[in-house]
């Protein structure tokens, strides 16, 4: 399969997407033959820069008959309508985390893909991001005992990037939570390999100009007797950054003088038009730089029975009978993991881990972190997973 390229096309030319660029500018395996936004400036970068078909609407998209995985990139709340319209075209689904914003949604969007035989899957996520999937596989070995916790621990200043209205309400899809804890959830859930039984959490909203969640902590049981505990804060005061020798997010270098910048960037200013800078097609983006380690999401150590591990951008930290590092050198192609599960499915037909019903149960936790929060119990979830 020397000369078998996937064949792309997205929905939703926003911030999601612009993250995504560099896997499809690096990975040779994919090509961005065709787009869909409403905005006539993104429309026109994209020719520009991928030189392909760029379409007014998503219905446009789908019946592209070049385009064989559609990634749906747009807000969260047209993921369930898009993703069903595009499965109902054939196409295979890489959708963006949230999945959806309902469980109906989200089984909705599977019967859809499975009634037209093709592939379903959510992310891109950090449960693919290769410390991740090494520590799993390291856990899954046995070669520690059986995985007892996981403690996370992420502080970002997501609630001060520019944002559209509906970004921070919550029933809209706003919140850290459904943008935030999308990821968390899906880190510990790779690490234990099995269902999340019950949540109890506690969430905040300190902030009267951002009046939805900013904050929570959440305390969750998997059903093989393992336990996480997920604190998130997203206020832009300490950044976990720190912990990871100031690697950001996507494995950039990062500088820590540019304490507080998100707050003072928005401070005063048009957070509309801040937005739309932000956006593709608003102004020339640079080529992807060498990563100066793997994507992460804040602290994570894993406790086994006879060894913790601890997941870094460049290593996995073994602190067992003695010490060990479990090198992993910088990725040469960003987000590598999503085109390897997403070749995997389509090309080989093996079932993808990050699949609809895995995206289905991540939301699931989700809403029963926001449940607990709301109602001051423990909740369980109940959704069926693999």
């Amino acid at each position: 399969m020397a000369d078998r390229i996937l064949r792309f096309g997205v929905i939703g030319l926003s911030r999601g997407f612009v993250l995504s660029r560099p896997m499809f500018l690096k990975d040779p395996r994919v090509r961005l033959v065709a787009a869909a936004d409403p905005r006539t400036e993104a429309r026109a970068a994209f020719e520009a820069e991928f030189g392909g078909r760029a379409y007014p609407d998503a219905e446009a998209l789908c019946a592209d008959p070049e385009v064989e995985v559609v990634y749906i990139a747009s807000p969260h709340e047209l993921h369930a309508a898009q993703a069903e319209a595009a499965a109902r075209a054939g196409k295979h689904l890489l959708v963006e985390k949230p999945m959806a914003l309902t469980l109906e949604a989200c089984r909705a969007m599977r019967t859809a893909a499975e009634a037209a035989g093709v592939a379903l899957l959510a992310g891109p996520s950090h449960g693919y991001d290769a410390p991740v999937v090494r520590a799993a596989a390291l856990i899954g070995s046995g070669r520690y005992g059986r995985l007892r916790m996981i403690s996370m621990i992420t502080y970002t200043d997501f609630l001060y990037r520019p944002r559209r209205p509906e970004e921070l309400e919550t029933a809209k899809g706003g919140s850290v939570v459904f943008s935030q804890a999308a990821h968390q959830v899906d880190v510990v859930r790779r690490l234990a390999s099995a269902p999340v039984t019950s949540v109890r959490a506690q969430a905040g909203a300190w902030d009267p100009r951002r009046p939805s969640e900013g904050a929570y902590q959440a305390f969750l049981t998997f059903a093989n007797g393992a336990t996480a505990s997920l604190t998130y804060s997203g206020y832009g005061r300490y950044d976990t950054d720190a912990l990871m020798g100031w690697t950001g997010e996507l494995g950039q270098a990062r500088d820590p003088a540019d304490y507080a910048g998100a707050r003072r960037r928005l401070e005063g200013a048009d957070e509309a038009e801040l937005k739309r800078l932000r956006a593709y097609g608003s102004g020339p983006l640079p080529e992807p730089a060498t990563p100066a380690g793997h994507e992460h999401f804040g602290f994570v150590l894993a406790s086994c029975e006879r060894a913790d591990l601890r997941l870094t951008p460049s290593a996995i930290e073994v602190y067992g009978e003695t010490r060990e590092t479990v090198e992993l050198p910088p990725p040469a192609v960003p987000r590598q993991g999503v085109v390897d599960e997403v070749w995997g499915a389509v090309v080989e037909g093996r079932p993808p881990v990050h699949d609809g019903a895995w995206g289905g149960a991540n939301l699931a936790v989700c809403l029963a972190l926001l449940r607990s929060s709301q109602e001051g119990r423990e909740v369980p979830v109940t959704e069926e997973t693999p």
